[in-house]
């Protein structure tokens, strides 16, 4: 299996010194974000793509549109800045995250919002990986929402899912879309006191023993389905970014997790 890496995993590392970590975990993929850092806001895509061909990275997504099903106000406006910056740093995709404030979206609402997006997406060679979340006050949870959505749109050449592996067990799925997938987000939740559905972004780790988000049985799933592609890290918890040593838990994570395949 490949692993990448997004930035999120140690977002007080330039992005300099994040792909230089990246190149000595064994690795040459990575995400990097419009948040945390926000690497869209302080580099210039030029920058990037400069610093990912030195060091021989590349860039599989930017992290992330949101919410890319609620096509109103400013979104179009930033869809296409992002798109242009992604296409300008040498990105292959844009990640695409739907409203999670507790609001419902129509089904046909999420349709339009693939269709708008398409000809963005298309006429700059990306693609828009669709990643249903699984929160409890999530807009679109299942990834059956999602495919059926797109096939709506038309956009099967443009569209690829986001498997999260942490969105996946909150919104308890249990069908694998292996030719629909595009990329692969993991992390793990190791706290034994929470509640699935209590469960948020800050819970989330590095993959280790105690993850109670069935991060092997996914993995394997997947990979015994026909999944190529790869697995990114992708750990929200101050924990995580306040190692002194990121690089050094990452590896252990990627340890463990070939250890039990």
């Amino acid at each position: 299996m490949e692993f990448a890496i997004n930035h999120i995993c140690t977002p007080k590392k330039s992005l300099e010194e994040f792909f230089e970590m990246t190149k000595a975990l064994g690795c040459t993929k990575v995400e990097i974000r419009n948040d945390l850092p926000d690497v869209v806001g302080t580099r210039t895509p030029e920058e990037v793509k400069a610093a990912a061909e030195a060091a021989g990275i590349e860039i599989l997504s930017i992290n992330a549109l949101y919410p890319f099903n609620v096509w109103s106000g400013d979104l179009p406006e930033r869809a296409v800045a992002m798109a242009d910056y992604a296409a300008a740093c040498g990105a292959k995709a844009l990640v695409m995250c739907p409203l999670n404030d507790g609001s419902e979206v129509a089904f046909d609402d999420i349709v339009e919002a693939l269709k708008a997006m398409k000809p963005i997406l298309d006429v700059r060679g990306l693609t828009g990986l669709v990643e249903p979340l699984g929160f409890p006050i999530s807009s679109m949870r299942k990834k059956a929402t999602a495919i059926e959505a797109i096939k709506a749109a038309g956009g099967e050449d443009t569209y690829k899912l986001m498997h999260d592996t942490f969105h996946h067990h909150l919104a308890s799925e249990d069908e694998f879309f292996p030719e629909w997938t595009g990329l692969v987000h993991i992390s793990g939740v190791n706290d034994p006191a929470i509640a699935v559905d209590d469960m948020l972004d800050d819970h989330r780790v590095l993959v280790d023993g105690a993850d109670r988000l069935e991060n092997i049985s996914q993995i394997k799933a997947l990979i015994a389905a026909g999944y190529t592609g790869p697995f990114s890290f992708e750990p929200f918890a101050a924990e995580v970014h306040d190692l002194a040593d990121g690089q050094a838990a990452l590896a252990e994570s990627i340890a463990y997790i070939k250890g039990q395949l």
